[in-house]
């Protein structure tokens, strides 16, 4: 019975939104001042929205997602349900919501924010919706978190990237260094292991053994030792034939 009257009540809630939205002209924007009928009926939405929100039983979650979808003017609201989600934990029950709400004008459409009241911390909910006030754009939802909250969130955001960064930079190294490895295995399963390559040997070029010299060209040299030999003799150099002349061992002139 309970969940039949809360159906009722979030049916009577959304034709409520919808009859008053489609009610309203368009406005014009770029004024200043917004229009007292516009400013009534955007002063109205965030307080209901926010009830039907924290009105949610986690059994009820996938109908009304389901039910918002369908309808092109609410399907932002099945969107916030995500959102919703993720921070009631931290908020805990709703203890009142403010009476003041902030109407603005923004780019084509409006926008209407209100404060709230949880056992856990304050949180600020808006909504906006088109400049024809028929279909509701986005939802908001803004917890207020302690400077120190604040800090502790900022401080590990930032080891957390640092860390990344780090990791990623330790794993490129790691890969560079594998480099070397990794050709090596290629070339083994390929069997093409690297070999040494040879080391050039220089050539040594060996002098060819000097030939005994025949000294038949120097006319000079032969006559002057033919006389020689003729005077040692006591003969005729005439009576003498030089057929060659050798280079005698070094020893021997010694010797002499």
């Amino acid at each position: 019975m309970k969940l039949n009257m809360k159906r009722v009540a979030l049916g009577l809630i959304m034709a409520a939104c919808l009859f008053s939205l489609s009610a309203c002209s368009k406005a014009d924007t770029a004024a200043e001042e917004i229009d007292a009928r516009i400013q009534t009926q955007m002063e109205q939405l965030p307080g209901s929205f926010l009830e039907l929100y924290t009105g949610l039983e986690d059994s009820q979650v996938p109908e009304f997602k389901k039910n918002m979808q369908s309808q092109d003017e609410y399907a932002a609201l099945a969107e916030g349900v995500d959102s919703w989600e993720n921070i009631k934990d931290e908020l805990g029950a709703l203890v009142s919501i403010g009476d003041t709400v902030k109407v603005e004008a923004i780019d084509h459409g409006y926008s209407a924010t209100i404060n709230a009241v949880f056992e856990k911390r304050n949180m600020e909910f808006s909504i906006t919706t088109d400049s024809k006030l028929t279909k509701v754009t986005s939802v908001a939802f803004v917890p207020e978190y302690t400077l120190g909250e604040r800090m502790e969130k900022a401080v590990f955001n930032t080891l957390m990237g640092m860390g990344t960064v780090f990791i990623v930079l330790i794993f490129i190294s790691w890969l560079i260094g594998c480099f070397q490895y990794i050709g090596k295995l290629e070339d083994k399963i390929n069997g093409k292991a690297q070999e040494p390559a040879p080391v050039p040997i220089p050539e040594v070029s060996v002098p060819a053994a000097e030939e005994n010299e025949e000294l038949v060209d120097d006319l000079e040299l032969v006559a002057v030792i033919t006389a020689a030999i003729a005077a040692s003799e006591g003969s005729s150099p005439s009576g003498l034939v030089v057929r060659s002349i050798r280079r005698a061992p070094a020893g021997k002139w010694k010797k002499a």
